[in-house]
């Protein structure tokens, strides 16, 4: 299949979904194609008009393929999933404990490996939250260049952001004040954990500076800020993150509200919620976007919606660590913007948007007849196309197909839609959520360039690059990472003491109940 960036290329489809125009509508082309040129839609129309008028352009597609634009992954941070590195599903603050064990990886190898998951299941733009890595300064520039390296080799754009936490960087408490609490025979081993990570606070600004310098300019990759969580930033750190975001007007993607030990935490530290807090610090705006925000309340909800702020929404993760349904009907009854994201891994532990898209469509049915109160088919394809374009720098450059924009797109077989039988009635759209799958991925293409085709990545070698990942793993276990993993374990029962009777009851509504809103 042909197509390679700087050039020109038809896209033909059976049927062309360009974008969505409401919760319950999508622009649709039967016998639909699009020209590309340079990277760049320059027209949209029939495959026979656009044939006939550019009769030499080389053509994509056999005609039996949906059409769509690109998805979005709109929040990813790793590439071996937790449970491949041995660390369980478990309530979120238990689960960063288990973390601990992660091995000393090849960063460039292991965004790989999630990459040729989500690009194969039609994502052509991810945004990347760094978790904080060990080192120096130099060295933290050093693994952040070969993040980017894997995705600019691989071609999909990438929106990449360095998780910026300068305190509580285990439990929601100050470091020395929780290695103080540990027996004695903890302390040394905790002190050398926390001690790996030698990059400041001002180092991370300044990486933040340099990358955007690097990349700001280039087409598929952007820089914007990540304050990691409210536990995780000092108000000098809030301060400085608002203030670059405004300077520099990138977007800020922040972690928050994802469970109740979080909506706790943010009471005791300002007698407020989450995001009243950081909405002191100037940061709530049409820049910000909340990864998770499960325990907004009705209030912050009406807030960041008044705002024109974003929530990024990640269900399987919310499903697969405990943290609580979202209020994902909330969010879009107020007419916010929402986008989403796989997170660690989805509930297939992958990176398969298909199946997330029909999680989200599934998980808020709430009971009821009321027409609409419930996600649509086009409120699912929009958050995880234009959505998440919003949620990046790239912005409306990407998410739709228009005449102008990116011509990042996916094809999609419709026989392993509706063979043997699919009723001739039932929407396109409705059969493409509810029953494509990555298998059916014919092609995907970004910026112009085919990246995937008849299950080959055109850029990289899958199998020798997993070879690759698979041998620098099966050599035997680090010193340091021997440690870690003792101390994993032994931090356990302390943590879970911690956090055993950090909910106040009397001051909120028992964690474990939500609304029915979700």
């Amino acid at each position: 299949m042909p197509g390679s960036a700087m050039s020109a290329s038809i896209v033909r489809s059976r049927t062309l979904i360009t974008g969505v125009t409401d919760r319950f509508t999508w622009n649709q082309i039967d016998d639909g194609a699009i020209l590309q040129e340079d990277g760049v839609i320059a027209a949209i129309g029939s495959f026979t008009d656009l044939q006939a008028r550019h009769p030499k352009v080389p053509v994509i597609g056999s005609g039996q393929e949906i059409v769509l634009p690109g998805f979005v992954n709109g929040h990813h941070h790793v590439g071996l999933t937790p449970v491949q590195l041995g660390s369980p599903d478990m309530p979120l603050e238990l689960w960063f404990i288990t973390r601990m064990v992660i091995r000393n990886l090849d960063l460039y190898l292991d965004t790989l490996y999630s990459a040729f998951e989500m690009i194969g299941s039609g994502v052509t733009t991810v945004q990347h939250i760094q978790s904080l890595l060990p080192g120096t300064a130099a060295e933290v520039e050093a693994k952040v260049g070969e993040v980017i390296r894997a995705y600019e080799d691989i071609g999909m754009r990438v929106s990449y952001c360095y998780g910026v936490r300068d305190q509580n960087r285990l439990v929601y408490q100050a470091d020395e004040d929780f290695v103080a609490s540990l027996p004695p025979e903890l302390r040394d081993p905790m002190k050398r954990y926390f001690d790996r990570f030698k990059a400041g606070f001002d180092d991370v600004m300044g990486l933040f500076e340099s990358l955007h310098r690097k990349h700001q300019h280039k087409r598929r990759v952007k820089i914007q800020l990540a304050p990691a969580n409210l536990h995780w930033c000092s108000d000098k750190a809030l301060t400085v993150l608002s203030e670059k975001s405004r300077k520099f007007d990138v977007p800020m993607h922040m972690h928050l509200l994802e469970t109740a030990y979080q909506k706790e935490y943010a009471w005791r530290r300002g007698e407020c919620t989450a995001l009243e807090y950081i909405d002191r610090f100037g940061m709530v705006n049409e820049r910000l976007t909340l990864g998770h925000g499960v325990w907004l309340s009705e209030s912050d909800i009406d807030r960041l919606a008044e705002a024109g702020g974003c929530v990024c929404h990640n269900c399987s993760s919310n499903f697969r660590l405990r943290s609580g349904v979202a209020a994902l009907n909330a969010f879009e009854a107020r007419g916010m913007n929402t986008a989403i994201g796989i997170d660690e891994a989805g509930i297939n532990d992958d990176r398969d948007m298909l199946q997330e898209m029909r999680l989200v469509l599934r998980a808020h049915r709430v009971p009821g007849m009321v027409e609409g109160e419930v996600p649509t088919m086009a409120q699912v394809l929009r958050m995880a196309t234009a959505g998440g374009a919003r949620t990046t720098p790239y912005g409306t450059n990407i998410g739709s197909l228009e005449v102008g924009k990116a011509a990042d797109l996916s094809l999609h077989d419709w026989n392993a839609i509706a063979y043997p039988y699919l009723d001739a009635e039932t929407p396109v759209l409705d059969a493409f959520i509810q029953r494509a799958r990555a298998q059916g991925v014919k092609a995907v293409m970004c910026d112009g360039e085919v990246l995937y085709a008849d299950g080959r990545f055109t850029r990289v070698d899958r199998d020798a690059a997993l070879k690759a990942l698979h041998d620098d793993l099966a050599r035997a276990l680090s010193h340091d990472e021997v440690e870690r993993r003792h101390l994993s374990k032994a931090l356990l029962p302390h943590v879970r003491r911690f956090y055993a009777d950090y909910i106040d009851p009397a001051r909120h509504e028992p964690f474990y109940r939500q609304s029915s809103r979700a």
